[in-house]
């Protein structure tokens, strides 16, 4: 501590005094070197301040540098709004596109809007404007909830930006807006049962969970939920092009047949992929109906035909039974099989369709569809290995296609499989499968004797699958399947520059109590075209046609389903790159040059 100097010492005013100088300027000059000292403390210890100060916003700028640089350099981490539980909501979801890369599922930023009533000026009159911007609230609801006890209101988990503005302008303190992300479908109707659909999961004020509920937004709601995936679309194997026609080709099929319900399915026949499949009627996703809680659920519009419906799908199955009749060495092409009589076994008698006389060939039992002819032959294969080889095919499991509703496609087994069983099998009476299964199978007599797996996802299974049948087999299937088209049941199938090959089938419809109705059919016809070259296999079936054109009604699948099919060939061929093939014939007096 300092020692104070007095501002007059009396020392210096006695000298002061003795020698005639001014006592008052020692004072005064005491008081400015007091004041002099007292300055340069201050500004020393303000200096030191200032230094201690700029050195504490150097390091606190240095750090805010650093953070800036870690943050710039590192990779961008999903943001996540976590739960009271702790866990984290995921709200974004990766688009969904077809094989060229269109967008079929994508997100849409919007609002949800919610009340918080202790906020609330005036609630009645909310509740009023509320009801006033949506009609189907209840509005007695609302002035309860409002004006009760409640602390928290939803209203309503997704509004439209003109929606989000007419709540606005309500000017409600209490009324408030949270960001959500929608999942919506641009196309509309369009792939809705590949698609399925997606609802809200778990949801907090700020976000929501969006879930798939069907479909492959279902099957692969992990991968388009993963941030791991960096936002990556998962690229389906359907062409948003050819889907787009197939449909509008099925639904007037549909219509003009009178039928209650259709399905198809387009794959390609070497690798799986499933380039269009349709089922009628259908939904739109983004307005997706309830579920049927009562009745039948084929009777749903979320019904998937191509893989839920499992049906007898008749002579389509007849290929079959002769090309495991080929296979086995039992037969040739120009084999005779006995086509009459009628079988008759265990109070069950098979008879065909039309008289075909005692005999006829191989080729001509499944160009004439015979069931006699080809129960014949399936008495040859034997039950065991007739079942061995349809389980081969895949047509005893369920399909490995990437849907969650194929668990709901198992095909239907008869409890006892003997002779009579293998029998009605052969052309199509016994086992119950899906339009699905049907495809898969004739792809593997179209690629040369391989098995495919159906698949929805793009780029298929380029290696071919285990080998089936023979090369020559299912040459020799195919070539029986062509002259089906071109001199046989399915005439109205040939489309020109495309050599259709294809089975008939018509089954009987099932009663749900049992037995078979007697004017009810599953109409089916499954086709491959080129049948030079092939490339791609078709199935379309409807349910309960009838073709009302003539003056006797008309439900054979030559008359109902093959006709629907080949305009869909016509249609989807070009589409699909496919150059019609057609000869053209010798011009006379032109000159045919090139440049």
């Amino acid at each position: 501590m300092s020692r104070r100097i007095p501002l007059r010492p009396l020392a210096r005013i006695i000298q002061a005094r003795q020698s005639g100088e001014n006592p008052d300027a020692i004072e005064a000059e005491n008081r400015r070197i007091r004041h002099e000292a007292m300055r340069d403390s201050a500004r020393a210890r303000a200096e030191s301040r200032l230094m201690v100060l700029g050195a504490f916003f150097f390091c606190a700028f240095a750090a805010i540098v650093f953070k800036m640089g870690v943050i710039g350099a590192s990779l961008p981490e999903e943001s996540q709004v976590s739960l009271s539980g702790g866990e984290p909501i995921l709200s974004a979801r990766a688009d969904i596109v077809d094989r060229q890369g269109r967008i079929l599922a994508t997100n849409f930023d919007t609002y949800s809007v919610y009340a918080q009533p202790q906020d609330m000026v005036d609630p009645v009159h909310a509740a009023d404007e509320l009801f006033r911007i949506f009609p189907d609230l209840d509005h007695e609801r609302l002035v309860a909830d409002f004006t009760g006890n409640r602390k928290f209101v939803w209203i309503r988990r997704q509004i439209s930006p003109e929606q989000m503005q007419a709540v606005h302008d309500i000017g409600d303190p209490g009324i408030l807006f949270g960001p959500r992300e929608m999942r919506i479908y641009p196309n509309g109707p369009l792939a809705s049962h590949i698609l399925g659909g997606a609802s809200y999961g778990r949801e907090a004020v700020n976000t929501a969970e969006v879930i798939g509920i069907a479909g492959v937004e279902r099957t692969f709601d992990e991968f388009l939920r993963d941030p791991a995936n960096e936002g990556a679309p998962l690229e389906l194997s359907i062409d948003l092009t050819v889907q787009s026609a197939m449909e509008r080709v099925l639904h007037g099929g549909m219509m003009l047949m009178n039928a209650k319900g259709a399905a198809a399915v387009l794959m390609d026949a070497h690798t799986g992929e499933i380039m269009a499949m349709a089922s009628l009627p259908d939904f739109d996703p983004n307005d997706r109906p309830a579920v049927l809680t009562t009745g039948d659920q084929s009777d749903s519009p979320l019904f998937n035909r191509a893989v839920q419906g499992v049906y007898e799908l008749g002579s389509t199955f007849k290929i079959l039974a002769v090309a495991q009749g080929l296979e086995m060495n039992l037969i040739e092409p120009d084999t005779m099989i006995q086509t009459s009589p009628g079988i008759r076994m265990g109070g069950f008698t098979i008879n065909d369709f039309h008289s075909y006389g005692a005999q006829n060939t191989v080729t001509d039992v499944i160009v004439k569809s015979s069931n006699i002819g080809t129960a014949h032959i399936a008495e040859l294969i034997g039950p065991d290995n007739q079942r061995n080889f349809l389980k081969s095919l895949g047509i005893l499991d369920v399909s490995p296609v990437e849907l969650g509703e194929a668990g709901a496609g198992r095909p239907q087994l008869p409890r006892q499989w003997g002779p009579l069983e293998t029998m009605t099998i052969s052309y199509g009476h016994g086992v119950a499968a899906s339009p699905l299964h049907l495809a898969a199978s004739y792809a593997t007599i179209a690629n040369g004797g391989h098995l495919v797996q159906p698949t929805l996802m793009r780029g298929g299974n380029p290696i071919p699958g285990e080998r089936i049948m023979s090369e020559e087999t299912a040459a020799a299937s195919l070539s029986m399947l062509r002259q089906v088209v071109t001199r046989g049941t399915a005439s109205f199938g040939e489309v020109a520059g495309y050599e259709v090959a294809g089975k008939t089938g018509t089954a009987d419809k099932v009663k749900p109590t049992g037995g078979y109705y007697d004017d009810k059919v599953i109409a089916t016809f499954a086709s491959v075209f080129p049948a030079s070259d092939p490339k791609y296999v078709l199935v379309v079936t409807l349910d309960e046609p009838v073709d009302t054109t003539s003056n006797e009604p008309r439900r054979t699948a030559g008359w109902t389903a093959v006709p629907v099919a080949a305009e869909l060939i016509r249609r989807v061929g070009p589409l699909l790159g496919l150059r019609p093939q057609i000869d053209n014939p010798l011009l006379t007096g032109v000159s045919l040059t090139s440049n």
